[in-house]
């Protein structure tokens, strides 16, 4: 009877083919800066049930859910310490967060409604304004106490850092103005008039600059941070959302839901230069500084929508699930993950940048609204 040979070759072939499969899914996986000893967590903030649910980016998988408590808001990575802060707006309090041990070792109380909190460029100090109380504090990151106290105008939204570190700027929603104080003594310096219903700016780089976000009547004001003078109120083609200075400075770039579109200025002639559709509500946003290309979020089609800003170019959208939001990149260079925040869905969507694939989608919390990442 004739017996036919085993396959040898073939079937080393296939174990290596196999092999090199599995070890790519795997790579696939795991990014590719993550040395051994080294953690990678993204941090979702849940607005419905007010916890942060910790996500293992290499797992891929939820390690914890941390109670932090009502009307979450304001998550951030602090600069130098491996700690998560956020604030409870119904709590009127800051809460910090240890990546170790995913416990609450802080909260720190800072006055009714804060909304939003910044640290200083040194990460020593942290910023909060308190809409309800009118006022805005400094916490020392070391002693998690708050360390100076001001008054400001009414409802202020956000209190944030000059990049030079000398000064903090609060926008004053309800009295639409800018003010900025010392950030040594606290003291006041200027209160400086803006359009109706100031809510998000950002700061130049040089710090001499603020472009502010006026929601009411759809503008942006322009003001000189170092002659306390209002230059001009832009008009836009409708509500602002979310505001991004180019890596150099030279341009800002303002996501418009309602007219579906980002809206470019130069920020050398204070002028609109141009726009670009993006799809049906883009909303947020996360610039990468590297590539200089700016990841969208469109809320209503369920995608993200990538723009290489050097060339004004909208590439091809990844879709990635019911309502998506907040967007954050992993501390790579180049990066190598993209990660949103499904606000319809529940879900924290991986995206791998290089190929501009769905990795995954990892159930979270009770409506997701916030997210922080942190590498340590």
């Amino acid at each position: 009877m004739f017996r036919r040979p085993i396959p040898y070759r073939l079937i080393f072939i296939s174990i290596v083919l196999v092999g090199l499969g599995a070890r790519e899914i795997a790579l696939e996986q795991r990014p590719s800066f993550l040395r051994p000893g080294l953690k990678l967590c993204a941090y979702v903030g849940n607005e419905g049930d007010g916890t942060v649910s910790v996500v293992d980016l290499v797992s891929l998988r939820v390690q914890a859910t941390v109670p932090v408590g009502p009307g979450l808001s304001g998550l951030r990575a602090h600069p130098t310490r491996k700690e998560i802060w956020g604030v409870s707006t119904g709590g009127g309090y800051v809460w910090v967060l240890d990546a170790a041990s995913d416990k609450i070792v802080a909260r720190v109380s800072v006055g009714a409604a804060p909304y939003a909190l910044d640290f200083s460029p040194d990460g020593r100090r942290a910023y909060v304004a308190a809409s309800g109380a009118n006022s805005v504090v400094a916490i020392d990151c070391a002693t998690r106490k708050v360390s100076a106290w001001a008054r400001t105008g009414r409802n202020p939204r956000i209190a944030q850092a000059t990049p030079d570190g000398k000064s903090v700027v609060v926008a004053n929603r309800d009295d639409s103005t800018l003010q900025v104080f010392d950030a040594a003594t606290f003291a006041p310096r200027a209160t400086i008039p803006t359009a109706s219903g100031p809510e998000q700016f950002v700061i130049s780089r040089d710090s001499k600059t603020a472009f502010v976000s006026a929601t009411e009547t759809g503008q942006i004001s322009v003001v000189d941070l170092q002659t306390s003078v209002l230059l001009v109120n832009l008009p836009l083609p409708g509500k602002p959302e979310e505001l991004f200075l180019k890596p150099d400075g030279g341009e800002l770039y303002i996501t418009v839901p309602e007219a579906h579109e980002l809206t470019i200025i130069n920020t050398a002639t204070h002028e609109l230069a141009d726009s670009l559709l993006l799809g049906s509500t883009p909303t947020r946003g996360v610039l990468d500084n590297g590539t200089v290309i700016l990841y969208v979020s469109d809320a209503a089609a369920g995608r993200v929508v990538s723009v290489d800003l050097a060339f004004r170019s909208p590439q091809q959208p990844v879709s990635v699930g019911a309502r998506p939001g907040a967007l954050g990149l992993d501390p790579a260079s180049p990066h190598d993950l993209l990660l949103v925040v499904d606000e319809g869905s529940n879900d924290l969507a991986v995206v791998r940048v290089r190929t501009k694939s769905l990795i995954t989608m990892v159930p979270v919390g009770n409506s997701p609204r916030d997210l922080a990442i942190l590498l340590y």
